[in-house]
């Protein structure tokens, strides 16, 4: 018996790719760090629309966080170390790694990030794409 997904249509070509990769995203989310995403509207100075991802990151310092794009990706990692010998009497907090991963549409593009108060905020632009429209010749055989 064959799996039918949304990218099974014949109308859908070449998003096999696409398809892998919201599978990927759909396994390996565990829900930490939590986050949220917010539209944050253009204002009057000329800032255009954007979005920003602000992941919960209490106890990284900001040479233990990564923001890096890979591919179409946006990939967020956290590595805290241990601090050497301590002598907990309870340890509630645990230095535990993180990669939290977003797909980005074509065109966005991360214009910065920053860490304040145990939160990071990442800023992403999309940029308006200049609207393409091409002619494709129709060649007559006999």
């Amino acid at each position: 018996m064959s799996r039918m997904t949304p990218f099974a249509s014949p109308l859908l070509l070449g998003f096999d790719a696409m398809e892998k990769t919201l599978e990927r995203l759909a396994k390996s989310n565990d829900g930490y760090p939590p986050y949220n995403i917010e539209r944050i509207r253009a204002d009057v100075s000329g800032v255009p629309e954007r979005l920003r991802i602000t992941l919960a990151v209490a106890g990284f310092s900001e040479a233990e966080l990564e923001v890096t794009t890979e591919e179409n990706h946006l990939v967020i990692r956290g590595r805290q170390t241990e601090q050497g010998e301590r002598d907990y009497l309870y340890r509630g907090i645990a230095a535990r790694q993180f990669q939290r991963m977003f797909v980005l549409a074509d065109g966005m593009q991360v214009s910065g990030a920053s860490l304040k108060n145990g939160l990071l905020s990442v800023d992403l632009i999309r940029p308006e794409p200049a609207r393409m429209v091409r002619k494709i010749n129709i060649s007559v055989s006999e």
